[in-house]
């Protein structure tokens, strides 16, 4: 309990009030624009953090992941347009009912299990992570070297049905990730005696570059600026009682699956809303799935916004990115000289409950900010976007530089954005990448680490906890190929719908 009130203090304040505030109209808007990504917002934003306290700088993003993961459905519903790929499975239902006059509720639906799939999300990462992070204490070299080679592998499962182009985002970030000094010897690696990059590429330069200029690229290149602003009227925003009643059962369910799938490394909001609407398709004794099923919208959307606590876990917990966005955070925090993991629920337990407080707080104003300004979203989706990615490429650049103050860092940036478009144009997936980049290193020393120990010997593949990871790397392999099976009739048939 002491923990809960040292996070409870250190969250109560005006600067971290005004941050969540701020993070949350900034996700609001963000998201509401069509191809702005969180992911894009929280990088850009990222260097504004760095002049704050840990604290206040995570409200900032936290608001803006995950208000920028509901708005998504606001383009969604509207124009057929998802604001954010999490947001793609929304527009299977919720554009059908704008088509038929119902776009107000609709909209008020996804702003509602929105805030209530972050809440059921927030209470069971609360409760269940001190208790992991407990165990993960335990851990020595050897099992974070097998949790690593899991999510690896995890990643390359649950690329988005692109298993082969998955791996080859996940290598190519594993090997980004091993220029610089090698951490044992202090021998440079692939640094072509440019002296900038014996510490090491920036993380956080790539992932401005990845996720901002990559993006921006790509809506110039597709010249996606075709939002005509004829929008159908959209009718009323209120619910009734029996609507609520309705949508119970889909809600609670894809809550709690997309907590559970934002858990798996490499998932997201994207994964999350499409199991949760699949499942909810499944079971539901309603039809009309497809053409306009409020329970559609509402599945896609309490799964999405679920899964950003889910992804906040193995964050906290073990220093595992669950998601493109949790990756920046890391980040964020290793700017400040955090380390994500176990330790830190000793060493910074401010920070830790102030972060799951912060979560629930974020919910919390999403819920009056959205439906004060509900109304005037079909306005602000209908703001052209063309000068929007110059603006967003300056941006980019100019976080860059201020990360070290060093034009070698806009160079990486402005490499990794065009390393983005090109994978991006070629149907490669990012977010493996961004994780490859992360557990590559942390794979490798920890294996280096773990053979010093033991002299050479293999032996400690023997342990209880490492076989039991080489179990579940194994099963993860297996459930790739099968996944890969079912997940293309399952593409085709949402795809059919958009």
């Amino acid at each position: 309990m002491s923990d809960w009130l040292t996070g409870l203090d250190a969250v109560m304040t005006l600067q971290s009030m005004l941050m969540i505030l701020c993070g949350v109209m900034v996700g609001l808007v963000v998201g509401a624009l069509p191809g702005l990504s969180a992911t894009m917002a929280v990088a850009l934003l990222l260097p504004l953090t760095f002049t704050m306290d840990p604290l206040p700088g995570l409200m900032l993003l936290l608001g803006i992941y995950g208000a920028a993961l509901y708005s998504g459905s606001i383009p969604a519903i509207l124009l057929n347009a998802p604001g954010t790929p999490s947001a793609a499975a929304t527009v299977l239902d919720g554009y059908p009912l704008t088509r038929q006059g119902r776009g107000g509720q609709a909209l008020t639906i996804s702003l509602v299990t929105s805030v209530v799939g972050g809440l059921v999300g927030t209470v069971l990462l609360a409760t269940l992570a001190p208790q992991l992070a407990e165990v993960a204490l335990a851990f020595g070299p050897a099992e974070m070297f097998m949790v690593a080679v899991l999510a690896l592998s995890l990643i390359a499962s649950l690329s988005q049905g692109a298993v082969s182009k998955g791996l080859i985002s996940g290598a190519l970030g594993v090997a980004i990730g091993l220029v610089g000094l090698d951490p044992i010897q202090g021998v440079p690696r692939f640094t072509m005696e440019v002296t900038a990059l014996a510490s090491g590429i920036p993380f956080i330069a790539v992932l401005i570059g990845l996720f901002g200029i990559a993006e921006a690229l790509i809506q110039i290149a597709g010249n996606r600026d075709r939002i005509s602003g004829d929008t159908p009227a959209i009718g009323r925003f209120t619910l009734g009682q029996r609507w609520l009643r309705r949508l119970g059962p889909a809600v609670s369910g894809s809550s709690l699956g997309g907590f559970f799938i934002g858990l798996l490394p490499g998932t997201g909001g994207d994964i999350a809303s499409y199991v949760a609407y699949n499942e909810t398709k499944r079971w539901s004794r309603s039809t009309g799935f497809g053409k306009g099923n409020p329970a559609g919208v509402a599945a896609a959307e309490s799964a999405n916004n679920a899964s950003t606590a889910g992804a906040m876990a193995p964050t906290m917990v073990l220093g595992v990115p669950g998601d493109s966005v949790t990756a920046i955070l890391i980040g964020a925090l290793t700017v400040h000289g955090l380390r994500p993991g176990p330790e830190l629920f000793q060493s910074a337990p401010d920070l830790v409950y102030g972060a799951f407080i912060g979560l629930i707080l974020v919910n919390l104003a999403l819920l009056p900010i959205g439906l004060v300004a509900i109304r005037l979203w079909s306005r602000l989706a209908s703001v052209p976007t063309a000068l929007l990615w110059p603006l967003v490429i300056l941006l980019s650049m100019a976080g860059a530089f201020a990360l070290r103050t060093n034009i070698v860092d806009v160079g990486i940036a402005l490499g990794a954005g065009a390393l983005g478009f090109v994978l991006m144009r070629g149907g490669y997936p990012l977010a493996p990448l961004v994780i490859g980049l992360i557990l590559g290193p942390m794979a490798e020393s920890n294996l280096r680490l773990t053979m010093v120990l033991s002299e050479g010997s293999l032996t400690w593949l023997a342990q209880p906890l490492p076989i039991t990871f080489a179990a579940l790397i194994v099963a993860a392999i297996v459930l790739t190929r099968v996944t890969a099976k079912r997940g293309k009739a399952t593409t085709v048939d949402f795809r059919s719908h958009a």
